[in-house]
């Protein structure tokens, strides 16, 4: 059974080093370290920590570097804070956690809470997972799998090929220049998808969807695309294939710059708009429980 080891109070080992600065600034104290693990053909990476924000970008090295900056009030307080690290296999896991939880009073009317950031570099074809209870999430250049989570804060993903998984209980999601399948939910917050996925789930409970697909973008399934309360705006190249549903909110209609045949609804009466773009295929469903729906020519 593998161990797991503390960065905090473990030697560093032949595989796994560390190293670590501390410096004081008007915002508490800060303790960064760093963690090495030196891969060998496919390697898959887990992030975890209570609070803060989370980077990971690709690199051609074959080894995986974590850093973490643990923040407090004082040297007491990121103490506290334990890192535990774990390497079994190609299986690498790096986890933040605060016992017992407390904030810390800094000043006067001002107060600073025990946070770990987290900034990592891995192989390109690494698949990564990523969960943070209160930060912003941010993920460059991967072909693997990317599942990316947090309960509070922003996602942006740049430039990815694999499966792609983005959720965030509150916060705005931007995918930028993505590839493969995309899901992408988030409960209050807009989301922006552009690239050429093969498959798009996307869904937020209180903000505007938009969708930007370029040329050479295929479907492989159904794509769904919804809002509880915003607009939807979908641009779509010249070539591309699908049977379009789109259902607006009660008090609104879709505006349609499309070519599209068959053509059923989108009217005062009619609302929700059907229509076959360039040969069909399979369906791409838009739907907004208030709001406008776009379809525009790319």
């Amino acid at each position: 059974m593998t161990s797991r080891l503390a960065l905090a109070g473990v030697a560093a080992s032949a595989l796994l080093g560390w190293a670590c600065t501390v410096n004081i600034d008007h915002e508490g104290h800060i303790e960064r370290e760093e963690k090495r693990f030196p891969v060998a053909g496919a390697a898959e990476l887990a992030l975890y920590t209570f609070d803060g924000s989370v980077e990971v970008r690709s690199w051609d090295r074959a080894e995986v570097l974590v850093e973490v900056e643990k923040r407090g009030q004082d040297p007491e307080a990121v103490a506290a804070i334990q890192v535990l690290a774990d390497q079994t296999g190609g299986r690498i896991q790096v986890e933040a956690r605060r016992p017992g939880g407390r904030a810390a009073f800094v000043g006067i009317g001002s107060f600073t809470s025990p946070s770990a950031r987290l900034v990592a570099t891995a192989p390109r074809s690494t698949p990564i997972v990523v969960r943070t209870g209160d930060g912003s999430i941010v993920a460059e250049r991967f072909d693997g799998r990317l599942e990316l989570r947090t309960a509070d804060g922003s996602i942006r993903a740049i430039e990815t090929s694999g499966d792609l998984l983005a959720e965030s209980e509150d916060g705005l999601i931007q995918l930028e220049e993505v590839r493969g399948r995309v899901e992408a939910r988030t409960d209050s917050g807009s989301i922006r998808v552009s690239g050429t996925p093969r498959a798009v789930r996307v869904r937020s409970g209180g903000g505007s969807v938009v969708l930007r697909i370029r040329s050479g973008a295929m479907m492989s399934e159904d794509w769904m695309v919804a809002t509880s309360d915003g607009s939807i705006s979908v641009e779509l190249p010249d070539g591309f294939n699908a049977v379009i549903e789109a259902e607006p909110g009660s008090d609104s209609r879709v505006r349609n710059e499309l070519t599209l045949t068959d053509v059923t609804g989108g009217t005062r009466d009619q609302r929700t708009l059907r229509g076959t773009l360039g040969t069909g295929g399979h369906r791409l469903l838009l739907r907004t429980g208030d709001g406008t729906i776009r379809l525009i020519n790319y």
